[in-house]
Protein backbone atom coordinates (compact mmCIF):
# COMPACT_ATOMS: atom_id res chain seq x y z
CA UNK A 1 0.00 0.00 0.00
CA UNK A 2 1.43 3.18 -0.69
CA UNK A 3 1.54 6.18 1.78
CA UNK A 4 -0.89 8.17 -0.18
CA UNK A 5 -3.67 5.34 -0.38
CA UNK A 6 -2.91 4.79 3.41
CA UNK A 7 -3.09 8.63 4.11
CA UNK A 8 -6.70 8.71 2.57
CA UNK A 9 -7.80 5.89 4.47
CA UNK A 10 -6.84 7.30 7.32
CA UNK A 11 -8.53 10.83 6.82
CA UNK A 12 -11.04 8.68 5.25
CA UNK A 13 -11.27 7.08 9.37
CA UNK A 14 -10.65 10.55 10.63
CA UNK A 15 -14.05 11.56 9.10
CA UNK A 16 -15.96 8.50 9.69
CA UNK A 17 -16.74 7.71 6.82
CA UNK A 18 -18.16 3.82 6.49
CA UNK A 19 -16.23 0.73 4.91
CA UNK A 20 -18.24 0.88 1.81
CA UNK A 21 -18.04 4.39 1.25
CA UNK A 22 -14.16 4.18 2.07
CA UNK A 23 -13.71 1.20 -0.35
CA UNK A 24 -15.46 2.75 -3.11
CA UNK A 25 -13.41 6.25 -2.63
CA UNK A 26 -10.44 4.34 -3.40
CA UNK A 27 -11.29 2.19 -6.52
CA UNK A 28 -12.54 5.78 -7.77
CA UNK A 29 -9.03 7.14 -7.07
CA UNK A 30 -7.10 4.47 -7.85
CA UNK A 31 -9.18 4.19 -11.88
CA UNK A 32 -8.23 7.76 -12.07
CA UNK A 33 -4.32 7.49 -11.71
CA UNK A 34 -4.79 4.35 -13.53
CA UNK A 35 -5.99 6.30 -16.69
CA UNK A 36 -3.77 8.84 -16.30
CA UNK A 37 -0.57 6.41 -15.31
CA UNK A 38 0.69 8.85 -12.66
CA UNK A 39 -0.03 9.41 -9.04
CA UNK A 40 -2.56 12.14 -7.75
CA UNK A 41 -0.21 14.10 -6.36
CA UNK A 42 1.24 14.57 -10.17
CA UNK A 43 -2.20 15.52 -11.79
CA UNK A 44 -4.52 18.65 -11.39
CA UNK A 45 -7.89 20.08 -12.01
CA UNK A 46 -7.32 19.91 -15.52
CA UNK A 47 -6.75 16.24 -15.26
CA UNK A 48 -9.74 15.89 -13.12
CA UNK A 49 -12.19 17.49 -15.86
CA UNK A 50 -10.94 15.57 -18.04
CA UNK A 51 -11.41 12.27 -16.53
CA UNK A 52 -15.22 13.36 -15.56
CA UNK A 53 -15.59 13.59 -19.43
CA UNK A 54 -13.92 10.83 -20.56
CA UNK A 55 -16.58 9.27 -17.79
CA UNK A 56 -19.34 10.68 -19.34
CA UNK A 57 -18.75 11.01 -22.80
CA UNK A 58 -17.01 7.81 -23.63
CA UNK A 59 -17.30 5.31 -21.14
CA UNK A 60 -21.25 6.44 -20.50
CA UNK A 61 -21.68 5.57 -16.80
CA UNK A 62 -24.61 6.84 -15.29
CA UNK A 63 -24.12 10.43 -13.56
CA UNK A 64 -24.36 8.83 -10.24
CA UNK A 65 -21.70 6.44 -10.85
CA UNK A 66 -19.65 9.69 -12.59
CA UNK A 67 -21.14 12.08 -9.05
CA UNK A 68 -19.19 9.42 -6.50
CA UNK A 69 -16.01 9.26 -8.38
CA UNK A 70 -16.24 13.72 -8.34
CA UNK A 71 -16.83 13.11 -4.55
CA UNK A 72 -14.10 10.95 -4.17
CA UNK A 73 -11.40 13.49 -5.44
CA UNK A 74 -13.04 16.21 -4.12
CA UNK A 75 -12.22 14.13 -0.77
CA UNK A 76 -8.47 13.47 -1.70
CA UNK A 77 -7.63 16.71 -3.11
CA UNK A 78 -9.43 18.49 -0.50
CA UNK A 79 -8.31 16.80 3.15
CA UNK A 80 -5.25 14.53 1.61
CA UNK A 81 -3.81 16.28 -0.94
CA UNK A 82 -4.95 19.71 0.20
CA UNK A 83 -5.05 21.57 -2.83
CA UNK A 84 -9.05 22.25 -3.19
CA UNK A 85 -8.48 24.21 -5.98
CA UNK A 86 -8.54 21.09 -8.49
CA UNK A 87 -12.06 20.23 -7.47
CA UNK A 88 -13.96 23.26 -6.11
CA UNK A 89 -15.20 24.37 -9.66
CA UNK A 90 -16.24 20.87 -10.78
CA UNK A 91 -19.78 20.63 -11.46
CA UNK A 92 -21.85 17.85 -9.60
CA UNK A 93 -24.27 16.19 -12.79
CA UNK A 94 -27.93 16.54 -12.40
CA UNK A 95 -29.36 12.97 -11.55
CA UNK A 96 -32.10 11.88 -13.88
CA UNK A 97 -35.59 11.55 -11.44
CA UNK A 98 -36.77 8.04 -12.35
CA UNK A 99 -39.98 6.11 -10.80
CA UNK A 100 -39.44 3.94 -8.24
CA UNK A 101 -40.26 0.13 -9.24
CA UNK A 102 -42.70 -1.03 -7.32
CA UNK A 103 -44.12 -4.30 -6.46
CA UNK A 104 -47.70 -5.23 -5.69
CA UNK A 105 -49.07 -6.88 -2.81
CA UNK A 106 -49.21 -10.43 -5.31
CA UNK A 107 -46.26 -10.06 -6.25
CA UNK A 108 -44.32 -9.66 -3.03
CA UNK A 109 -46.27 -12.74 -1.89
CA UNK A 110 -45.41 -14.79 -4.86
CA UNK A 111 -41.73 -13.45 -4.14
CA UNK A 112 -41.90 -14.75 -0.51
CA UNK A 113 -43.18 -18.24 -1.64
CA UNK A 114 -40.58 -18.62 -3.92
CA UNK A 115 -37.81 -17.99 -1.60
CA UNK A 116 -37.17 -21.58 -0.09
CA UNK A 117 -34.68 -21.04 2.44
CA UNK A 118 -36.17 -19.42 5.24
CA UNK A 119 -32.98 -17.79 6.13
CA UNK A 120 -33.62 -15.70 3.20
CA UNK A 121 -36.86 -15.43 3.25
CA UNK A 122 -37.19 -14.12 6.43
CA UNK A 123 -34.38 -11.44 5.38
CA UNK A 124 -36.75 -10.12 2.61
CA UNK A 125 -40.02 -10.17 5.13
CA UNK A 126 -38.00 -8.06 7.26
CA UNK A 127 -36.94 -5.08 4.68
CA UNK A 128 -40.61 -5.18 3.51
CA UNK A 129 -42.36 -5.35 6.97
CA UNK A 130 -39.75 -2.36 8.15
CA UNK A 131 -38.52 -0.31 5.67
CA UNK A 132 -35.00 -1.50 6.45
CA UNK A 133 -32.17 -1.50 3.53
CA UNK A 134 -29.99 -4.57 3.36
CA UNK A 135 -27.56 -3.78 4.75
CA UNK A 136 -29.56 -2.56 7.66
CA UNK A 137 -31.42 -5.49 7.90
CA UNK A 138 -28.27 -8.13 7.50
CA UNK A 139 -26.70 -6.20 10.53
CA UNK A 140 -29.56 -6.18 13.05
CA UNK A 141 -28.40 -8.18 16.10
CA UNK A 142 -30.16 -10.08 18.81
CA UNK A 143 -30.12 -6.98 21.11
CA UNK A 144 -32.00 -4.67 18.46
CA UNK A 145 -35.36 -6.15 19.21
CA UNK A 146 -36.95 -4.57 22.16
CA UNK A 147 -40.24 -6.97 22.34
CA UNK A 148 -40.84 -4.68 24.90
CA UNK A 149 -41.65 -1.86 23.34
CA UNK A 150 -42.67 -3.81 19.95
CA UNK A 151 -39.76 -1.75 17.89
CA UNK A 152 -36.49 -2.77 15.92
CA UNK A 153 -33.19 -0.64 17.04
CA UNK A 154 -31.57 -0.35 13.20
CA UNK A 155 -28.22 0.73 15.20
CA UNK A 156 -26.39 0.74 11.70
CA UNK A 157 -28.27 3.17 9.64
CA UNK A 158 -26.74 5.31 6.28
CA UNK A 159 -24.90 8.23 7.34
CA UNK A 160 -24.03 6.58 10.87
CA UNK A 161 -27.94 7.87 12.22
CA UNK A 162 -29.94 5.51 14.28
CA UNK A 163 -33.48 5.13 14.63
CA UNK A 164 -36.18 2.87 15.44
CA UNK A 165 -39.02 1.29 13.47
CA UNK A 166 -42.39 -0.41 14.38
CA UNK A 167 -42.49 -4.60 14.80
CA UNK A 168 -45.69 -6.65 14.21
CA UNK A 169 -46.14 -9.37 16.54
CA UNK A 170 -46.40 -12.25 14.05
CA UNK A 171 -43.08 -10.86 13.09
CA UNK A 172 -41.45 -11.19 16.17
CA UNK A 173 -43.12 -14.37 16.61
CA UNK A 174 -41.22 -15.49 13.18
CA UNK A 175 -37.56 -14.12 14.11
CA UNK A 176 -37.74 -15.68 17.52
CA UNK A 177 -38.29 -19.11 16.02
CA UNK A 178 -35.81 -18.59 13.70
CA UNK A 179 -33.42 -17.78 16.37
CA UNK A 180 -34.18 -20.81 17.97
CA UNK A 181 -32.84 -22.57 15.12
CA UNK A 182 -29.39 -20.85 14.81
CA UNK A 183 -28.92 -19.64 18.20
CA UNK A 184 -26.01 -17.25 17.86
CA UNK A 185 -25.58 -14.82 20.36
CA UNK A 186 -24.82 -11.18 18.52
CA UNK A 187 -26.25 -11.83 14.85
CA UNK A 188 -30.20 -12.10 13.54
CA UNK A 189 -28.62 -13.42 10.29
CA UNK A 190 -25.21 -14.80 11.07
CA UNK A 191 -23.39 -15.37 8.10
CA UNK A 192 -20.26 -17.90 7.67
CA UNK A 193 -17.48 -16.02 9.69
CA UNK A 194 -18.94 -15.80 13.69
CA UNK A 195 -17.88 -12.66 13.46
CA UNK A 196 -20.02 -11.33 10.74
CA UNK A 197 -23.52 -11.39 9.97
CA UNK A 198 -25.09 -12.58 6.34
CA UNK A 199 -22.97 -11.17 3.33
CA UNK A 200 -25.73 -9.03 1.32
CA UNK A 201 -24.44 -10.50 -2.29
CA UNK A 202 -26.08 -13.84 -1.41
CA UNK A 203 -29.10 -12.13 -0.48
CA UNK A 204 -29.27 -10.53 -3.69
CA UNK A 205 -29.10 -13.85 -5.36
CA UNK A 206 -31.12 -15.17 -3.43
CA UNK A 207 -33.98 -12.50 -4.04
CA UNK A 208 -32.96 -12.62 -8.01
CA UNK A 209 -33.40 -16.56 -8.23
CA UNK A 210 -37.02 -16.00 -6.18
CA UNK A 211 -37.94 -13.17 -8.80
CA UNK A 212 -37.18 -15.74 -11.63
CA UNK A 213 -39.22 -18.73 -9.82
CA UNK A 214 -41.94 -16.28 -9.20
CA UNK A 215 -42.25 -14.99 -12.81
CA UNK A 216 -41.62 -11.48 -12.00
CA UNK A 217 -40.74 -9.34 -14.84
CA UNK A 218 -40.05 -6.43 -13.57
CA UNK A 219 -36.63 -5.32 -13.15
CA UNK A 220 -36.95 -5.29 -9.43
CA UNK A 221 -33.94 -5.67 -6.36
CA UNK A 222 -34.16 -6.21 -2.58
CA UNK A 223 -34.37 -2.42 -2.12
CA UNK A 224 -37.63 -2.13 -3.93
CA UNK A 225 -38.93 -4.26 -1.01
CA UNK A 226 -37.91 -0.48 0.82
CA UNK A 227 -39.39 1.66 -1.90
CA UNK A 228 -42.85 -0.43 -1.56
CA UNK A 229 -42.74 0.35 1.89
CA UNK A 230 -42.18 4.16 1.38
CA UNK A 231 -44.31 3.84 -1.35
CA UNK A 232 -47.68 2.68 -0.67
CA UNK A 233 -50.00 4.59 2.09
CA UNK A 234 -49.63 2.07 5.37
CA UNK A 235 -52.71 2.96 6.76
CA UNK A 236 -54.46 1.33 3.60
CA UNK A 237 -52.28 -1.18 3.22
CA UNK A 238 -53.36 -4.91 3.83
CA UNK A 239 -51.75 -8.58 3.97
CA UNK A 240 -53.01 -12.05 4.75
CA UNK A 241 -49.97 -14.47 6.20
CA UNK A 242 -51.92 -17.81 6.50
CA UNK A 243 -55.31 -16.43 5.88
CA UNK A 244 -54.68 -13.66 9.08
CA UNK A 245 -53.62 -10.23 8.93
CA UNK A 246 -50.56 -9.36 10.41
CA UNK A 247 -50.97 -5.55 12.08
CA UNK A 248 -48.45 -3.53 13.70
CA UNK A 249 -48.36 -0.45 16.10
CA UNK A 250 -46.65 2.58 14.17
CA UNK A 251 -44.79 5.53 15.74
CA UNK A 252 -47.56 7.25 15.76
CA UNK A 253 -49.64 5.16 18.21
CA UNK A 254 -52.08 3.60 15.73
CA UNK A 255 -53.02 0.35 14.33
CA UNK A 256 -51.64 -0.28 10.58
CA UNK A 257 -51.54 -3.34 8.79
CA UNK A 258 -48.54 -4.35 7.32
CA UNK A 259 -47.73 -7.30 4.48
CA UNK A 260 -45.26 -10.07 6.04
CA UNK A 261 -47.21 -12.24 3.67
CA UNK A 262 -45.71 -16.32 3.29
CA UNK A 263 -42.65 -15.54 5.42
CA UNK A 264 -43.45 -18.67 6.62
CA UNK A 265 -44.67 -20.75 4.25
Amino acid sequence: MTPLRQRFLDDLRLRNRSPRTAEAYVGQVAQFAQHFGRSPEQLGAEEVRQYLLYLLQQRQLSTSTVNQCRCALRFLYQYTLQRPECVVNVPFGRRPKKLPVVLSRDEVRDLLRATPRRRDRLALAVMYATGLRISEALSLTVQDIDSQRMVIRVAYGKGNKQRQVPLSERLLAELRAWWCEHRDPTWLFPGQRPDQPLDATGLQRAFQEAASRSGLRKAASPHSLRKVYSYYDISWRTGYLKGKRACLLSSRGSWRPVLTAAISA
